[in-house]
């Protein structure tokens, strides 16, 4: 298992059982199922279906009224928690037919019921919409003309996104809301989708084999493409003056997503300009003061499994519990690493025990890391909208790999002749095409 995780190591219970480190685990068993101080950390699955469904010898609440109040209850935080998993016409189906049996029983729950359904197509009409909007400006930014003069040189302007925005408060403001944005449409069974392994008895039957997890991609995509137009701004103007000032304004940029809590945006930023285009303006990068960016690379640096990145976010997840202000509560972390994070706690422990009982405080863990994502995208971003800058990020046109390192040479000339063979090649092949792909 990769040194870079934090659970690469087997699993022990102990460093999640830090409040019992002074005495002995109290260990009960009953029924099949082992508990812990009071709490469920394994059984098999025979045991726990006993336990919750009703039979003949056990049936909890006999009287429709009785147990409806707890159905609803049930129902209620299934669909606000996973409400995409009524996407599928059959499980609507099927809580629609619930909604009939409960009227026949309790007149409060059916209301109940007929208030969750309403509730739940809000939701879902909503997350179509936006997903189309996702599709359409997408869209928009792929179709968008490659940015060339007829077919000899690239355009290159000293216009550049400092006549949009010029203040990089408001640029990290903006910044927030798209991520803000894109984190509240992600449903937290998108993390179940995106590693659950299909069993060999799974078939296009079953109710989720056809779902992906097109949010969570739709946002690891968005990283790619903001770190892609950080590079493009800073390899288009003409002048190195105009490149440095860039430069400085992206640095800051990075430095007010940091105090805002958006390290998601703070690790594209510093991602897109340490691609090797940006980083080999030696001239531009020798107008600009580094120091600030310096401590921000440092602050995000990979090494130790992300030390100081991971005490950060401690910080402001701490800042965020005790929060007095909407800005306080924001912590939007850098989502790769948290996404790895989960994919290596889910593949480093077992999901079942060598005596076959479910492995219930491996869910526990998974539990608590995505309730707490879920706390953090239920914060509703305080900053006032600049519409423009907003459009601007979204869609604005970015070079490819090759088109930004072909930028990068026009903008500082090639050194030594491997670097001026490669910038003939990509002279003709960026010529050549007519590309269509963007980030």
């Amino acid at each position: 298992m990769p040194q870079t995780t934090p659970y690469s190591s087997k699993f022990n219970p102990s460093t999640y059982s830090s409040s019992h480190s002074h005495r002995q685990p109290v260990e009960e068993n009953y029924g099949g199922l082992h508990y812990r101080d009071n709490k469920l950390v394994s059984g098999s699955l025979e045991a726990l279906i006993q336990l919750l469904v009703p039979t003949v010898d056990y049936y909890p609440d006999k009287r429709i009224r009785e147990i409806a109040p707890k159905i609803v209850q049930l129902l209620t935080e299934w669909t606000e928690t996973f409400p995409y998993d009524f996407r599928d016409e059959r499980m609507m189906r099927s809580l629609k037919e619930m909604t009939h049996r409960l009227a026949f029983g309790d007149e409060l729950s059916r209301r109940a019921m007929q208030r969750l359904i309403q509730r739940l197509l809000r939701k879902l009409t909503t997350l179509g919409q936006y997903e189309e909007s996702l599709a359409t400006s997408t869209a928009a930014a792929m179709d968008r003309p490659l940015v060339l003069k007829s077919k000899q040189q690239l355009v290159r302007r000293d216009e550049c996104v400092l006549n949009l925005c010029d203040d990089p408060f408001v640029f990290a403001q903006q910044l927030t809301h798209i991520e803000m944005e894109r984190l509240g449409y992600i449903g937290p069974e998108e993390f179940v989708r995106a590693f659950a392994q299909k069993r060999p008895s799974d078939n296009h039957k079953s109710f989720f084999s056809k779902r992906k997890a097109s949010n969570l991609e739709a946002y690891v995509e968005w990283f790619n493409r903001l770190s892609y137009l950080i590079a493009t701004e800073i390899c288009m103007p003409v002048k190195k003056k105009h490149r440095a000032r860039v430069l400085e304004f992206f640095i800051d940029v990075a430095q007010e997503c940091f105090n805002i809590g958006n390290f998601n945006s703070l690790m594209a930023i510093i991602t897109g300009m340490n691609m090797n285009p940006v980083s080999r303006l030696k001239k531009t990068w020798n107008k600009v003061n580094t120091d600030k960016f310096d401590i921000l690379v440092h602050q995000m640096d990979p090494s130790s499994n992300f030390y100081n990145y991971r005490t950060a976010l401690r910080g402001a997840t701490q800042r965020s519990s005790t929060a007095h202000t909407s800005q306080e509560m924001i912590v939007i972390p850098f989502f790769s690493l948290f996404i790895k994070d989960i994919y290596f706690l889910n593949e480093g422990c077992v999901n079942r025990l060598p005596n076959g009982n479910i492995n219930f405080e491996k869910f526990w863990v998974l539990a608590k890391q995505v309730s707490e994502f879920l706390s953090w995208r239920q914060v509703i971003c305080p900053f006032e909208r600049d519409r423009k800058t907003l459009q601007y990020l979204i869609s604005a046109p970015v070079f490819s790999e090759d088109e930004l390192q072909l930028a990068s040479y026009e903008s500082e000339g090639p050194e030594n002749n491997l670097e001026r063979d490669t910038r003939r090649s990509l002279r003709s092949e960026v010529f050549s095409e007519n590309p269509c792909s963007r980030h």
